[in-house]
């Protein structure tokens, strides 16, 4: 091999994206609250833009200006556009021969007194609707602790034990005690430190600060409690027999009968595994439509968009004034030119995001029409490959325009991801979603006999029969996503 410098002229192609086209990537990917905190943003980094004030006495119609903002205006009144490489010559000759009263100076620029009486509202809405913060479970305990009349010493380390429990965890102790008291502690802070464990687990929730499952367990039963010495001997001695459904080994073992341990089995299942779960902060994903479907008059179904929250954009008057007034300096012309121009491609990315978005919901509503009339059961397979071929744009596009947005259907809010899914032939030829084979899997596994449950080599068979061929690996596959226990796990010992 030989090894050589110089230099060598290739030509290679390759392509590159424009920064505006990155932005209109951008607004199209953003579903509508994202969309709304992009305007805010723009808005207040773009004094050029502003709000079309609407006077709500005329009809929708006659705001409408996202077709053509230039249609009722004139001469003077029709939006500049502003566009890289070119002089744009008639434009500012016609902003030249504008005439009027305009302040001089950037300085006199002012946001409406709407405007700032609409962002003080909201403001105020966000203060009065601010959900309360729960109590922790750290602090729930503290409450208890200060209720107890113990010795200091005690009370001071059942204080470090709270702290090292963490509702994430289940409110498991993960540290020992050892770790928890100086490094130099004796014996006798070991033993007082038990005792504050103790007084920590005898604390609501019950099972509270435990080491391991069992000892979670063992300290919730109390001793009145129905069948109490047998649950105990079951989460002592059989806890993973149990787990595993190998009830014949705990009969053997404990000289307990099938139906007594089922019966244990059911009464352990209201114990709870995590009690320091309870009190981890939920936070639910608020989730707003950005598409709305819904049947005409003719049972077709037709999308429209949930764009009545953003704000109806424009050029700022006075800026495009300001900069054909003969006052103005090179430098604040230039910066005019350049804000504006940003200003319009935002208006136009958004009015591009309208409309992809619009096109592509539809597509996809009328592929999956039947999901729609008959429920999940229905859906047909779909790629985004084919929507994309029936709108005319490129893969990723669409991959863009349904990604994180939600469509509100008369069968309830799905993401619009939801509606693209894989599928296989089935025995008649036909293509099927592997949703619809999910869903038979479910109902072959509810009616199984569970003295003797079907294998996953039994439900491949018994797929078969209803026409849809699908590989075992696939079947074990599926089954363990829908948290499906095996046959084993599913076999009722009392019925055998």
């Amino acid at each position: 091999m030989r090894l050589s410098f110089g230099l060598e002229a290739r030509q290679i192609q390759t392509q590159k994206l424009a920064p505006r086209m990155i932005q209109s990537m951008e607004i199209l990917q953003l579903p509508i609250l994202a969309l709304q905190e992009r305007i805010e943003q723009e808005m207040n980094e773009n004094p050029m833009l502003e709000v079309e004030e609407r006077d709500e006495s005329l009809p929708d119609e006659e705001h409408d200006d996202t077709v053509n903002p230039n249609a009722s205006r004139t001469e003077d009144e029709k939006e500049l556009v502003v566009q890289d490489g070119q002089s744009n010559a008639e434009d500012f000759e016609r902003l030249a021969n504008m005439d009027g009263d305009m302040p001089d100076t950037f300085d006199d620029f002012r946001r409406s007194s709407n405007r700032v009486q609409e962002d003080a509202d909201r403001a105020h809405d966000l203060m009065a609707n601010a959900a309360e913060r729960p109590e922790s479970l750290n602090d729930y305990l503290l409450h208890q602790l200060a209720e107890l009349d113990i010795e200091e010493e005690v009370e001071r380390i059942a204080e470090r034990i709270i702290s090292c429990l963490d509702a994430r965890d289940g409110g498991y102790l993960k540290t020992s005690l050892a770790d928890i008291l100086p490094p130099d502690h004796k014996p006798a802070d070991l033993q007082v430190a038990e005792r504050a464990l103790a007084v920590v687990q005898s604390m609501e929730p019950a099972g509270i600060a435990a080491r391991t499952l069992q000892e979670c367990l063992l300290n919730q039963i109390r001793p009145d409690d129905y069948l109490s010495e047998e649950m105990r001997t079951v989460i002592s001695q059989h806890l993973d027999d149990l787990a595993e459904n190998r009830l014949p080994v705990i009969q053997k073992k404990t000289g307990y009968s099938l139906e007594l341990i089922k019966e244990i089995r059911e009464e352990l299942h209201r114990l709870n595994p995590k009690p320091g779960a309870a009190f981890m902060e939920v936070i639910v994903p608020l989730v707003t439509p950005d598409v709305i479907v819904e049947p005409n008059e003719e049972g077709v179904y037709t999308v429209r968009l949930v764009d009545d929250s953003l704000p109806p954009l424009r050029i700022s008057e006075y800026y495009r004034r300001r900069l054909g007034d003969p006052t103005a300096t090179e430098e604040e012309r230039e910066f005019i030119k350049r804000k504006i121009g940003s200003a319009q491609w935002l208006i136009e990315s958004i009015q591009q995001r309208q409309r992809t978005l619009t096109k592509v919901s539809q597509e996809i509503v009328n592929y999956q029409k039947k999901f729609l009339d008959e429920g999940p059961e229905a859906i047909e397979p779909l790629k985004m490959q084919q929507i994309a071929d029936k709108v005319g744009v490129h893969v990723t596009t669409v991959s863009r325009a349904v990604d994180d947005k939600w469509i509100q259907t008369p069968r309830g809010i799905f993401p619009l991801r939801r509606f693209f899914v894989f599928g296989t032939t089935s025995a008649d030829g036909e293509d099927v979603a592997y949703e619809t084979i999910r869903m038979k899997l479910q109902e072959i596994i509810d009616k199984e006999d569970k003295s003797n449950p079907l294998s996953d080599d039994d439900l491949v068979e018994q797929l078969k029969k209803h026409g849809l061929g699908v590989a075992r690996r696939t079947i074990t596959k599926y089954r363990k996503k829908m948290g499906i226990p095996s046959s084993r796990q599913r076999r009722d010992w009392t019925k055998t």
